[in-house]
């Protein structure tokens, strides 16, 4: 079992790249932009002010860069000039598209732009000149760093001199109005401001191959999985980790709670059924395990809200949440019976379905194990009819409840997206479902990942508790 155990962890390493592989590339070539709707009208000083957060957001959240491979530096000075000309045409002159395309490659192309930028400082034209100041204004930002490792303090120093360096060239710009000897003086300081750092202008053929593999939302994102920091929320701009964390213990209690009380139910009930096969009682049971079976969840939910919650005189439990938000203070024992009491109705929903689906796996596979020649023998021994079924059949007749451990383990985590969200349980079931409605892609990526690791581990689990079950299964 130990060989074959080493085995199956060493295969989670590529499948987890894979599941990894897989979420990455549906999140990034969904429709949409994250966190492209922030902010609200107020004139033309306030569309410029949104547009320049939503740039600096997709700096933050890697979003500028392309997805697997950067081909930026081979951008020439023809295709800038182009953008360049196209966003600061009339409306009307070049096609809407065409406009929006070519400011967001102006937007996120950042040093790559710098050098083309230079030359067309000096262009003829004086137009051509004042975009050029404009977007190196834009290009020439430097990223703030990231303080969430390492020193925070000394991250903190840096990114305030960042915002000083920024600030600075954004003042180099001008308006049409302006007289020659400010434009000649900005466009001087521009001339210093490059020769003061060259790197802004070249690169070594070393660091071409270094920026096409590596400067990509591809290698950021594994950078950062390897660190195990999924960044933080585009929308409270908290780090998801702990966000994740401080929702786990709300899904993790439901989860556990319903799935012990449907094991507990439904694996007597199941063993009923199968020592009853062909008899009225199994006829019923079944008809009954069947009916909650076709129930979907949102509809048993909303029902006993309506119910129970709502009614009159039925109004025994509360309306949502994990606890009462009011209340004052209570001891610990209060606190416990508050939750339990509130986690009644989300339990009975969150049941339903897993007890007709368990009582099921339960019922074949004892029928299966009753049948053996092995329990004719007990039976043939002389031993009582409970004991041949829960020593001797139960037993190996529990295999095919082992089968479902595999996705048992983000059950316990993830709860039910669904259940969470109608009784408003602030779990990572309800943070996955509002995260996907905000695209919060950092938010969305951690949570399925999450529940992909926990999936791997599930399938391990019930593969080994297949060996502790039955003895005649060697795994070796």
């Amino acid at each position: 079992m130990l060989q074959y155990t080493i085995r199956r962890v060493l295969l989670i390493f590529p499948t987890f790249f894979l599941i990894s592989l897989l979420i990455f590339v549906v999140l990034n070539v969904a429709p949409g932009r994250p966190g492209a709707g922030a902010g609200g009208g107020g004139g033309e000083q306030a569309g410029q002010a949104e547009q320049e957060s939503y740039r600096i957001f997709k700096e933050q959240f890697n979003l500028d860069k392309p997805i697997a491979l950067n081909l930026r530096h081979l951008t020439d000075l023809a295709e800038v000039a182009a953008w360049v000309d196209a966003v600061r045409a009339a409306p009307g002159a070049v096609p809407p598209a065409a406009r929006i395309d070519a400011q967001e490659r102006l937007e996120d192309y950042g040093l790559v732009l710098v050098p083309h930028l230079l030359v067309l400082l000096e262009d003829a034209d004086p137009e051509r000149q004042r975009a050029a100041a404009a977007w190196l204004a834009v290009a020439g930002q430097q990223r703030f760093q990231n303080d969430r490792r390492g020193d925070v303090v000394a991250a903190r120093e840096a990114n305030r001199a960042i915002a000083a360096a920024n600030q600075e060239i954004k003042g180099w710009t001008w308006t049409a109005a302006a007289p020659a000897a400010e434009v000649e003086q900005k466009r001087a300081a521009w001339r210093a401001w490059a020769a003061a750092a060259p790197d802004r202008l070249e690169w070594t053929p070393a660091e071409r191959v270094e920026m096409s593999l590596l400067d990509t939302r591809f290698a950021k994102y594994w950078q950062n999985l390897l660190l195990l920091d999924f960044g933080v929320s585009n929308i409270d701009r908290r780090p998801v980790l702990d966000t994740l964390l401080s929702k786990m213990k709300y899904s993790l209690s439901l989860g556990t709670l319903a799935v012990v009380i449907a094991y507990i139910v439904a694996v007597p009930l199941g063993i009923f059924s199968a020592v009853k096969q062909g008899t009225t009682a199994d006829l019923v049971t079944t008809i009954g395990v069947f009916v909650l079976y076709s129930l979907p969840s949102f509809f048993v939910g909303t029902v006993l809200l309506r119910i129970f919650t709502e009614g009159d005189p039925l109004a025994l439990f509360p309306t949502g949440d994990f606890e009462t938000l009011s209340a004052g203070p209570m001891t610990t024992a209060e606190r416990l019976g508050d939750i339990a009491w509130h986690l009644v109705l989300p339990v009975v929903t969150y049941t339903t379905g897993a007890l007709a689906t368990l009582s099921r796996y339960a019922r074949t596979g004892v029928i299966d194990v009753i049948r053996a020649d092995y329990i004719r023998t007990a039976r043939a021994k002389g031993l009582s009819e409970p004991v041949v079924i829960l020593k001797h059949a139960l037993r190996n007749g529990m295999i095919p409840i082992l089968t479902l451990l595999g996705s048992l383990l983000p059950t316990l985590v993830a709860g039910s997206t669904v259940i969470e969200v109608i009784f408003n349980i602030p779990g990572m079931g309800q943070h996955l479902y509002n995260a996907i409605n905000l695209r919060d892609y950092n938010a969305v990526m951690a949570v399925l990942l999450a529940s992909s690791v926990l999936s791997l581990l599930g399938i391990l689990l019930s593969d080994l508790s297949y060996a502790l079950v039955d003895p005649r299964i060697s795994l070796d």
